[in-house]
């Protein structure tokens, strides 16, 4: 399971995120199109498997990634994840342009013909939603990061208003991205509705920025769009795009059908159904065409076994996914960095590579920094000298030392991380196999609801967290893990759920995302790099090789390495029957 990441944010994937790779000799334009033999008869429903249930319609409040993914055509927006996880225009929702560099401005215009599933106009209101939630300037809302937006004025826009301004502070190197994407905006006539206001007062609340006469929005953004034990009321949760919700069986499946309000070009197969199948079962329901696509975790036996299948598609490749471990900064012994350090010194990390990584993906290699990926042109100037050489190999006796000086031989480290997960289960087993070497006593405190609101990762109820991150390639998507939280609770970490703290980071990092020449942008990524590696704030492990398998009569599949992961495009999907 990862966390994805985007402007500020990281989101929770069970399948790990998508895959960098062309569509079998096509061009891009070629590969997102149904051919014409496959429209002509072309099946009325895909089915997608995934080990993640979907559980929230706001993927900003509950940050697990199959939110976003099943939502990224349900909830359309200005812009999107493209074809190699490059940010893209989506010109059927609306357009913005940049109209000034000082003050950095950017002008947004809903497409007019632009409703709601439900016939309400998306206009001014869902726009300043969208800026209340994350601005951060409106406290209470459960967010993932603020990045970029809490340097925006709330918009000044009026009811009906198609067009809103963003005027920053100061400058911001993400801004094409900042604005709200697919999968961001939500719709504010049912958060004002359900807490009894009026769309007149409800924009005058935002503008004021008065949390207290937004009390009840508020509480309805976190709670409201949450998903437990099915939907029970689907007028809570209408669509912007070409798919709409409309059934869900608890723990089984999301069935999602065309949006008949959807005013650009129809989906090309009427119904995509999302079903709940457990890793170790994918393979066996794609080979019996009960769903026609999975993204499984990999493992050699289920590459070998999905290569012998007869009819199949199967991809690997890269993605901005990467393995870490987190130190809890808040409520565990690590808050000293000499057991950090002793700590360090004993993950066998070429091991865990080696043993575990490098069957599926031969050119793997142990990560050496956090923001950059091995794939990626300035990895290598990123990397160099960031400090990672010093826990290149186990140094089993010189963690022993520093754990004896501390005093804290036989120390117990529990480490959180999501369960089933077999790969995650054998790594913690390296851990303890070479750690226990150094007088460390791992404990293997997995969890089923590890990544759960409540749960061990919110509440920091490990020593450190093994998980991954999925995001893309904009340098403000890190921002919220390395930054001081606001304060060290569920509600207030944002992505930084370790709560690691640095004055030092912070201003680095604000320096960056500050900076719109982005040829400067691999130095100083550098730079945080090494006081990253200083602190010992993580320890990077490696960068998933991905995996997605296909029945090869399904059309229109563009890998994506970025957190959109491949359901960017599942309206071009079709399947010829």
């Amino acid at each position: 399971m990862a966390h994805r990441r985007r402007l500020g944010r990281f989101l929770t994937a069970v399948a790990g995120g998508a895959l960098l790779l062309s569509a079998c000799g096509q061009s891009s334009d070629e590969a997102s199109k149904p051919s014409a033999s496959a429209s002509a008869g072309a099946a009325q429903t895909i089915t997608y498997a995934g080990e993640q249930e979907f559980n929230s319609y706001n993927s900003t409040a509950v940050n697990n990634l199959v939110n976003s993914t099943a939502m990224q055509r349900v909830l359309a927006g200005f812009w999107y994840y493209g074809e190699n996880g490059v940010v893209t225009p989506d010109k059927d929702f609306g357009t913005y342009t940049k109209s000034s560099d000082d003050p950095l401005t950017v002008n947004y215009e809903f497409n007019a013909s632009a409703v709601w599933s439900d016939g309400t106009p998306i206009d001014c209101d869902d726009a300043l939603l969208f800026w209340a939630a994350k601005s951060g300037k409106v406290k209470g809302f459960q967010i993932d990061g603020s990045s970029g937006v809490e340097l925006t004025k709330a918009p000044d826009c009026k009811a009906g208003d198609k067009k809103f301004t963003f005027e920053y502070s100061e400058p911001f190197a993400d801004w094409e991205s900042n604005g709200p994407g697919a999968a961001d905006l939500l719709p504010a006539h049912v958060a004002y509705k359900a807490a009894g206001m009026s769309e007149a007062d409800f924009i005058a609340a935002v503008q004021a920025e008065d949390a207290k006469k937004l009390e009840g929005v508020i509480k309805f953004y976190n709670e409201g769009w949450v998903i437990e034990g099915g939907i029970k009321d689907l007028s809570l949760f209408p669509a912007s795009g070409p798919y709409k919700i409309s059934a869900m069986e608890a723990g089984q499946s999301l069935t999602l059908t065309a949006n008949d309000k959807w005013w650009g070009p129809k989906p090309a197969t009427p119904t995509i159904v999302m079903r709940v199948i457990s890793q170790e079962e994918q393979a066996q329901a794609l080979q019996n065409r009960e769903v026609n696509l999975i993204e499984p975790q990999p493992n050699p036996d289920l590459l070998a076994q999905l290569e012998g299948m007869q009819g199949i598609t199967v991809k690997t490749g890269d993605a901005y996914t990467y393995e870490h471990l987190d130190f809890n900064f808040d409520s565990s012994a690590f808050k000293d960095k000499t057991l950090r350090e002793a700590f360090a010194k004993c993950v066998p990390r070429q091991l865990i590579v080696d043993n575990l990584i490098k069957p599926l993906a031969p050119q793997a290699q142990v990560l050496q920094v956090r923001t950059k990926l091995p794939f990626e042109a300035d990895y290598a100037t990123v990397a160099q000298g960031s400090g990672s050489e010093s826990y290149g190999q186990p140094d089993i006796e010189g963690a022993k030392a520093l754990l004896e000086k501390a005093g804290k031989a036989g120390m117990e480290v529990k480490i959180g991380h999501n369960l089933p997960n077999p790969r995650r289960t054998q790594e913690v087993q390296l851990i303890s196999d070479s750690c226990g070497k150094a007088g460390f006593k791992i404990v293997d405190v997995g969890d089923e609801k590890f990544f759960e609101a409540g749960g061990p990762l919110a509440t920091n109820s490990y020593d450190v967290a093994l998980f991954a991150w999925s995001g893309s390639a904009e340098v403000s998507g890190w921002s919220s893990e390395f930054t001081t939280a606001k304060e060290c609770s569920e509600a207030g970490k944002e992505n930084n759920n370790g709560c690691y703290s640095s004055k030092e980071v912070d201003a680095l990092i604000k320096k960056l995302n500050g900076e719109v020449d982005k040829t400067k942008h691999p130095a100083m990524i550098a730079e945080i790099e090494k006081a990253l590696w200083t602190d010992l704030a993580t320890i990077p492990l490696f960068a998933h090789p991905n995996m997605l398998a296909w029945d090869e009569k399904l059309q229109g599949i563009v890998p994506n390495p970025a957190q959109s992961s491949m359901t960017w495009n599942m309206d071009k999907w079709s399947l010829a029957s």
